[in-house]
């Protein structure tokens, strides 16, 4: 055996990276690379925490990110959805939500879909009413985030924006 097959461990192909992270075993990841943030699970930093700008939407508020190409406008339709993603969590944990600037608020948290990793940083922004205006959502890494959009496609087909999720894997 060679030096890089000594340094290889092997796991089934149906374990999902959250199996070996749950299992507190070490994610292999190329020598010198960091261990991603959204797969750092501890006590939670924010127990029980509830997005309160949920609830002060305005009614012209926005929502767009890596989730979306293009935005959705209107207050049902970003609650919906804001929703919608939370019930496909299957745990959900912040690791930080608090003020940004004068009229803002920043969270980030992780989170599992379906078995797999997900990390969020979430810029809400508030109008002079102090409503919530506008809310950007930035998902990592990419195969969850496309599993997450694909997911919301289905749960929204028929809708007026379920067409800016991601579709079927080609």
């Amino acid at each position: 055996m060679n030096t890089r097959e000594a340094d290889l461990t092997f796991i089934a192909p149906s374990t999902t990276l959250l199996d070996v992270v749950s299992a507190g075993e070490e994610c292999l990841m190329a020598k010198g690379h960091a261990r991603a943030a959204y797969l750092e699970w501890g006590p939670p930093a924010l127990k029980d925490y509830y997005p309160a700008w949920l609830d002060e939407l305005a009614v012209d508020a926005t929502l767009e990110g890596s989730l979306l190409d293009g935005a959705v406008q209107g207050a049902e339709a970003v609650r919906s959805i804001v929703v919608a993603i939370r019930s496909l969590y299957e745990r959900q944990e912040h690791k930080f939500a608090g003020p940004c600037g004068d009229n803002g608020f920043l969270e980030e948290y992780i989170a599992v879909v379906r078995g797999e990793p997900i990390g969020c940083v979430v810029l809400v922004t508030r109008n002079a009413d102090r409503e919530t205006q506008r809310v950007v959502a930035s998902y990592r890494p990419r195969s969850s985030l496309l599993l997450l959009s694909r997911l919301l496609r289905e749960k929204f087909a028929g809708t007026p924006f379920g067409d800016q999720f991601a579709g079927k894997e080609p």
